[in-house]
Formats: C-alpha cells, sequence, structure tokens
C-alpha cells in the first residue's frame, strides 16, 4: 500500500487481526457529556486521578475520551469488557498489555492531537503511532534547527516556502512515531536519526547512529487521518497489511 493510499472503513461487527496485519483506528475526542460518563466509567482508579488533575475541562474530557476508547478497542480484540482490560508500562513508560494477555501477542500505541486520536494495533510486532495538528508555525526552521538532524535540515532548507509546513510535520511525526515504536520516547535525541520529509517522497527510516542494520527492522507509513493532521505509523518488519477503522462517533 502507497502512502496515505488508505479509506477508513466502519467499524466492523467481527474484528479479526491476524498476525500480518496492523489496524489503525481514528476516533474524534469531542464526545457529548453522556458518551464522556459512559467511557469514564471503565477507567482504572488510576486514569480517573490523572484525568481529575486536568484543570481545563476540555483536557480532561479529552483525556477521558481517548483512554476510554482505547480500553474499548483493545477490549473487542480481547473479547472483554474494557473496564476489564489491564496495563502495564516499559522502562520508559511505554504502555503494554498486562501479561496476563500475553497469550493474545497484542501489541499496540496511542496518539491524540487536538480533536482526533489514532490508535494503532498488531499482533508480535513493536508499533509506534504519532499524529499532530497541522498548525502555523512561523519558527519552523527554528525549530527543526534545534532537534533535526543535518540532513533534515538541508532537505527543509531546500525546499519551497509553501511546501516547509507539511515536511516539517512529516519528519516529526516519523520521528516521534520511530521512538514511540522503540518504547525510548524522547529519551533518544531526534538528531541522532534520520527520516524521509519531503512532501510526495515515501516514509522511510534512512539512517540512526551507531546501528547501520536498524533502518531494515522497520516499516513507515504515512498517514492523513483528517484536514490539517499529520501522522506515521512504524512497525517492527515488513510484509503487513494495513487495515483503517473509524470508531463510532455515537453510542447507543
Amino acid at each position: 500500500m502507497r502512502d496515505l493510499d488508505h479509506q477508513w472503513l466502519s467499524s466492523p461487527t467481527d474484528l479479526d487481526l491476524s498476525s500480518d496485519e496492523v489496524h489503525i483506528w481514528r476516533a474524534t475526542l469531542e464526545r457529548s457529556a453522556t458518551h464522556v460518563r459512559q467511557l469514564a466509567q471503565a477507567l482504572s482508579g488510576d486514569e480517573q486521578a490523572r484525568a481529575e488533575r486536568f484543570y481545563f475541562e476540555r483536557d480532561r474530557r479529552r483525556f477521558i475520551v481517548a483512554h476510554g476508547v482505547l480500553r474499548a478497542i483493545l477490549g473487542r480484540y480481547l473479547g472483554i469488557g474494557p473496564g476489564q482490560v489491564q496495563f502495564r508500562y516499559g522502562h520508559r513508560g511505554k504502555p503494554y498489555l498486562s501479561k496476563r494477555f500475553s497469550s493474545h501477542t497484542l501489541e499496540f500505541n496511542v496518539a491524540h492531537s487536538h480533536e482526533l486520536a489514532l490508535y494503532a494495533i498488531t499482533r508480535s510486532r513493536q508499533i509506534g503511532v504519532d499524529l499532530e495538528y497541522v498548525r502555523p508555525m512561523p519558527d519552523i526552521e527554528q525549530i527543526a534547527a534545534s532537534f533535526f538532524s543535518a540532513r533534515e535540515n538541508a532537505v527543509l532548507h531546500s525546499l519551497p516556502k509553501n511546501q516547509k509546513s507539511e515536511a516539517f510535520y512529516n519528519c516529526w511525526t516519523r520521528k516521534e512515531a520511530y521512538l514511540k515504536a522503540t518504547g525510548e520516547g524522547l529519551f533518544r535525541p531526534l538528531d541522532q536519526f534520520d527520516v524521509s520529509l519531503a512532501p510526495g517522497e515515501p516514509a522511510r527510516l534512512l539512517h540512526v547512529d551507531r546501528d547501520p542494520q536498524e533502518t531494515a527492522r522497520w516499516s513507515l507509513q504515512a498517514l492523513r487521518p483528517g484536514n490539517d493532521y499529520i501522522a506515521a505509523v512504524v512497525v517492527q518488519g515488513h510484509g503487513w497489511r494495513l487495515t483503517c477503522w473509524q470508531w463510532p462517533d455515537r453510542i447507543d
């Protein structure tokens, strides 16, 4: 499948995920008060406490919806209720399913920005997803100079002005998705590896400092989940198929 060549399908009645598939779920974080309350009921005590620490109601709502929908999605694959889903966390904070669900071999990652969330699900493969809401940034090149590699900055400088914003967000989401897939988060400097970023160029991991074999371990796919959004998914290995699903905006 080519980058961006996908459509968002309605949520299926029977959900199956084989070992060579990657599912991406898209969900809006703008929900009715009733729906937010229902999603909140499935959260753990720790998640509910984290939600209460948000000062703004908008941020509290987004947190509840993002985590509640994650539980609902994972519950469908596991065949259990959302409130029964349990998590553990890696040494850098990446979430995983509790070891009691290890026989399902499910791996997942989550990203949310503005009013949209993406959930990446697969089996027996490390995976990372990142999503950014595209907004005007007059200081793009200065930010890139602080975080991107020399090669990436050279490409960004070479592009026409009307392509710089898309290139910046391409680079940022691909880098973040890769670090989330490896479980390193921002503990690894962003300038220690290169990704493709020019608009129209396939999403690729091009180089990783001190590890020339690393690029062969990963596949990248660019995503456009909505107007004014840019995203990327990074998956361990090759030969997988991508299906994109839309989580229902309403519940009964």
